[in-house]
């Protein structure tokens, strides 16, 4: 597996800070609506939030949908309020899904990351569901038993079954396993396009990790022992397997492990630069079809390989201790 491309983004989200003393406005005309999503039409909530000085609600609109985020004197911002976004599990044996906002967003790495990568604009005109982890061995193993995933049991490499997430899988496989999903439940499951792959990772964020510029081995799943990435952080664990896909903490729109542990097959052909992206979030299917694009990082990369605008390819055969999958669903019939 060679590296490619890197590729980050913005977000274009307006936003309005509440204080604790009062009231900073930005945007006016959407205060009274921000104000109830951030107190949850609480005035006991709200009465608690003011015995909190200085810590601040910052609230932001984001493909229709608000969040509020939390800015105490900690090092990351820390989710305390939002929407409660809808969850989906077509059966007792599929994944969970989370549905994920319509938007816009910048993809490609900035000339502040160490990389750098075309920036393209990107819309994405409607919602869609997501993994909220990345597939595990138990659902793969439930594809199997019913027949399905070509019969083909992977090796866990003696770390784990269960909820660990399912390795040594191709792209074939993992498509696969969508085709399974999708017979059974009546559903179009697929692989995400590697355009939503950053888009649900960064969830509306714009820094190289959801959370911030500083990742430790305390936050993702990857080698520890390799220099920190430049935003900072420090060297730490290496932990040289996977571990169970909800460990650590979800990202802003409820999704875990969007950095490191496996790195996650996309629907895109190999494409060495971001130029000529359609900008609609859809894939990528013409260009090296014989290499298809993952994304997120794995647990033996170096901490700059799990920034979310890091882009790798895998040959599409490649069975790998390191390659994994997360799905996406069509919310239409």
């Amino acid at each position: 597996m060679r590296q490619g491309y890197q590729l980050s983004s913005r977000g274009s989200s307006d936003e309005l800070i509440f204080s604790v003393w009062g009231i900073e406005v930005k945007q006016f005309a959407i205060c009274i609506t921000l104000m109830l999503a951030a107190c949850v039409s609480s005035h006991e909530k709200c009465a608690q939030d003011a015995k909190r000085p200085r810590h601040i609600l910052h609230a932001r609109i984001d493909g229709g949908l608000i969040g509020a985020v939390a800015k105490t004197n900690m090092s990351r911002p820390v989710v305390v309020d939002q929407l409660k976004r809808r969850t989906i599990k077509d059966c007792p044996d599929c994944p969970e899904l989370v549905v994920v906002p319509a938007g816009s967003f910048i993809m490609g790495s900035p000339a502040s990351e160490s990389h750098l990568e075309a920036q393209v604009r990107v819309s994405i005109a409607t919602p869609f569901a997501v993994g909220r982890y990345a597939v595990t061995f138990d659902e793969w193993d439930a594809c199997v038993a019913d027949e399905g995933c070509n019969g083909y049991t992977p090796n866990d490499q003696g770390w784990g079954r269960g909820k660990h997430p399912v390795i040594n899988v191709n792209w074939d496989d993992a498509n696969a396993y969508a085709a399974w999903l999708s017979r059974k439940t009546g559903k179009i499951y697929r692989l995400l396009s590697e355009t939503e792959r950053e888009y649900v990772t960064r969830a509306g964020t714009m820094t190289p990790y959801w959370w911030g510029s500083s990742i430790t081995s305390k936050e993702a799943n990857y080698d520890g022992t390799k220099d920190p990435y430049k935003g900072g952080g420090a060297k730490g664990e290496y932990r040289q397997r996977t571990v169970p896909v909800d460990s650590f903490e979800p990202n802003p729109w409820g999704l875990y492990q969007v950095h490191g542990n496996v790195s996650e097959w996309t629907q895109d052909c190999l494409n060495y630069s971001n130029a000529g992206n359609p900008g609609d979030g859809s894939a990528r299917t013409t260009g090296e079809c014989s290499r298809r694009v993952v994304r997120g990082g794995s647990w033996v990369d170096s901490p700059s390989n799990l920034r979310s605008a890091y882009r790798d390819w895998s040959n599409a055969g490649d069975r790998g201790i390191v390659l994994g999958f997360r799905l996406g669903r069509i919310l239409a019939p």
